[in-house]
């Protein structure tokens, strides 16, 4: 348990972040839609960079898992067209929910309690890949 302590840690330190930069807000995703407003094009432009950052880390062996062991990316040179077809479906349930799957437990934690629905109905999406995934082309 003492392992995991860093990890909820960093958890409620994210889900300050998201709830304080106003990342969770509907309006602000709607003006992201919209082309309104650089908001939410700065936040994802700085977990890119964060992102990219933390993934050459790791590649280099600064970052460990939790069990101390390097932590190894598998490159994956399989077609564009299942991005196009996984971003899709992430873009409509997005469309759908007002909200990306990273923020759903800060919505619920910031009183919204509607999205215990989304996040019971994203628990149904994973489990229902976990079932059919040896089915599906990969």
């Amino acid at each position: 348990m003492k392992k995991l302590f860093p990890f909820f840690l960093t958890g409620i330190f994210f889900g300050i972040v998201m709830y304080k930069s106003e990342a969770i807000s509907w309006f602000r995703i709607q003006e992201m839609f919209r082309f309104d407003s650089f908001h939410m094009y700065g936040i994802i432009g700085s977990a890119l960079g964060c992102g990219l950052l933390i993934m050459q880390a790791a590649k280099r062996g600064i970052i460990r898992d939790i069990n101390s062991e390097n932590i190894i990316a598998k490159n994956k040179e399989k077609g564009v067209y299942r991005y196009l077809f996984g971003g899709t479906i992430f873009g409509m349930g997005w469309a759908l929910t007002g909200a990306c799957p990273g923020p759903l437990y800060i919505l619920l934690g910031s009183g919204y309690s509607v999205f215990i629905v989304v996040i019971l109905s994203a628990m149904l999406g994973v489990l229902s890949y976990g079932l059919l995934k040896d089915k599906l082309p990969h």
